[in-house]
């Protein structure tokens, strides 16, 4: 694979993830605990994966100016600095998740786990839509 190719890979995995949220909170809401546990460390992997495939393309492409103009520009830049602060704050807030329920305190884990999957799946949704206006809609010429 070429490191072109990575966003690519970094929005399908984010997309695959963002589903596996999905599925998850529906599994647990249906008392399907050993499927959704599957899910949600599927999730985990998936944004792992995508976390270290990011982490190396920017390393060697570094960062890509946006080229949307007007009114566009904006929202981009909104959608974006939401994105990456959540995406900073959501660490440790998976990792919790994922340490409580791995600990079997699991009150404590649904505690948090409200915070969580709302803001995981908003980091997981506003990474496609960046890398669809970055790389698709408005690509660099």
């Amino acid at each position: 694979m070429e490191i072109e190719q990575l966003p690519g890979l970094n929005a399908i995995l984010n997309s695959l993830s963002a589903v596996l949220l999905i599925a998850g909170y529906g599994l647990i809401r249906r008392k399907r605990i050993r499927a959704h546990r599957a899910c949600m460390f599927a999730a985990f992997v998936t944004s792992t994966l995508f976390l270290i495939s990011y982490l190396t393309y920017h390393y060697h492409h570094g960062s890509t100016r946006f080229q949307g103009q007007g009114w566009v520009r904006p929202v981009y830049f909104a959608i974006l600095i939401t994105h990456t602060t959540l995406a900073a704050v959501i660490v440790p807030f998976a990792l919790t998740t994922l340490y409580r329920a791995t600990r079997g305190s699991f009150a404590r884990h649904a505690r948090v786990a409200r915070w969580t999957l709302p803001i995981w799946l908003y980091v997981s949704v506003t990474s496609v839509v960046v890398y669809l206006m970055l790389y698709q809609l408005y690509p660099a010429r």
